[in-house]
């Protein structure tokens, strides 16, 4: 549940990985590790966003969680939080992910306890939380699910059962939380009065698995207390009280690395700490959770799971993958390029005098053919030609074009959607009949669909800044 937190305690580990070589291996000794089976990115880069996907397990292992369900289960992907951090470091975004949301999971290639490789079967129009422990999936199966969901690389994960919980919070001294309402859950076991109060160890986990109390009692109400408890916690660990304590410092340490299984690529203390590093840049005040937006699913009488609103969950998706921050934030990189003319700038052509190959270069099977006919029969892009396959795959998708047909890219870039970046000026064409060149790379997800994301999130989106306390009702 909340082992993406793991990566903001290894800021915290520097000083305590420090203290020397025997302590530095016996946190190394703490640690868990699973392989990605090739579902990541190869591992976070200072000079580009990270990603890293948090997953929270049902599965009642560890002292006292026995009685919170089913102790033979091998756990659900409970509760997943998909963090993105941006390349300059000054925001973040967590996006939390429905349990009960219907998907597909891909094949999963997973890697055996003798070494050997399965391929564990994919199902359709199943639920989300089945990802992860069903059918013996691993993290890195939800890892694929999520990456085919939403379209994000996903550079790392995380997985905390229970006990992860209970021991960050109480290696802070407790985290605050406020009630607008008296709670008494039976079945989470939480009973407190409405106010304000500082929970930890087994009241804490009652706090994040409660929902019956409060909302309308289903799961996605139960994401608004986790995201109110996440935000404190995070408030706690980087205050001064916490920071400044040695005893705390710790427990931090011990209980972060006991807490946490994580994938092979950051199995390591000192590898945690550069990755805590960098996650430990941005401010408290520019971090926002959002909830992916879902509808009830059309199929049920009984509401018992949800679906994907696509046309809020596109653009959320898209802001992420193109590093679109979802707070007010001053970047000073970005306005100062914003000062000066780019290759965006300028005239336009009409539609009609826009001239274009149109090439898949590692996007969906049919892209070219499918983008042609969007550009023809609705945007009036006459002058296009399909020229299948590109002679080679492209990481991502771009426009080639010579000086003279600037004013052409602009309006092709305004049509599709496309990024600056993705505008690639080449030699001159003299003679002005020169098509440009548009190659559809991995980022294409459909025609029409832009490539940049939205400036600002669809109304009605559930966000909540993470410096800002709010009472659960």
């Amino acid at each position: 549940m909340l082992g993406w937190l793991g990566a903001a305690l290894a800021l915290l580990m520097v000083a305590t990985a420090t203290a020397g070589y025997l302590y530095y291996r016996h946190l190394n000794s703490n640690i868990t590790s699973v392989d990605d089976d090739g579902a990541g990115t190869g591992g976070f880069s200072k000079d580009r966003a990270i990603n890293i996907l948090v997953i929270g397990t049902d599965k009642r292992t560890g002292d006292g969680n026995q009685g919170y369900g089913d102790n033979d289960s091998p756990g659900h992907a409970d509760t997943t939080v998909l963090l993105h951090v941006s390349k300059d470091r000054t925001n973040a975004t967590a996006l939390s992910i429905p349990r009960d949301l219907i998907t597909d999971i891909p094949d999963c290639p997973t890697t055996q306890e003798d070494g050997t490789t399965k391929v564990i079967p994919g199902e359709s129009n199943t639920r989300f939380n089945t990802s992860l422990g069903q059918s013996g999936r691993t993290a890195s199966c939800t890892m694929r699910t999520v990456t085919e969901m939403t379209g994000i690389p996903l550079d790392h994960f995380m997985v905390a059962d229970f006990n992860a919980v209970k021991t960050l919070s109480s290696a802070v001294g407790g985290v605050p939380i406020c009630l607008a309402k008296d709670i008494d859950d039976p079945k989470s076991h939480l009973k407190l009065a409405a106010g304000e109060h500082v929970i930890e160890g087994e009241d804490a986990l009652a706090f994040v698995r409660t929902r019956h109390s409060v909302g309308f009692g289903g799961d996605l109400d139960r994401i608004k207390i986790q995201q109110q408890f996440l935000s404190a916690l995070m408030r706690k660990l980087k205050s001064n009280d916490t920071l400044t304590s040695p005893t705390k410092l710790v427990r931090l340490a011990e209980a972060g690395t006991k807490a946490l299984t994580v994938d092979s690529k950051i199995d390591d203390i000192m590898k945690l700490r550069d990755l805590g590093l960098e996650l430990g840049k941005f401010d408290m005040k520019n971090l926002t959770f959002a909830t992916v937006p879902v509808l009830d699913n059309p199929a049920e009488t009984v509401k018992a799971t949800v679906v994907l609103d696509t046309s809020k969950a596109e653009p959320l998706f898209s802001m992420v993958k193109n590093d679109v921050s979802l707070t007010e934030v001053e970047q000073k990189e970005k306005a100062a390029k914003a000062a000066k003319p780019g290759p965006l700038d300028g005239a336009r052509a009409e539609a009609a005098d826009v001239r274009v190959d149109v090439l898949n270069g590692g996007g969906p099977t049919g892209a070219a053919q499918k983008t042609l006919e969007w550009l023809q029969n609705s945007e009036g892009v006459l002058k296009s030609t399909n020229k299948g396959n590109a002679p080679a795959k492209v990481p991502a998708t771009r426009l080639e074009y010579a000086p003279n047909q600037a004013d052409q890219a602009r309006k092709l870039a305004d049509l599709m959607g496309l990024p600056a970046s993705a505008l690639v000026q080449g030699t001159a064409d003299a003679e002005g009949l020169q098509a440009m060149t548009l190659t559809l790379g991995p980022d294409f997800r459909g025609a029409g669909v832009p490539l940049t994301g939205p400036a600002k999130l669809p109304e009605d989106v559930s966000q909540v800044q993470a410096d800002k306390a709010v009472c659960a009702e």
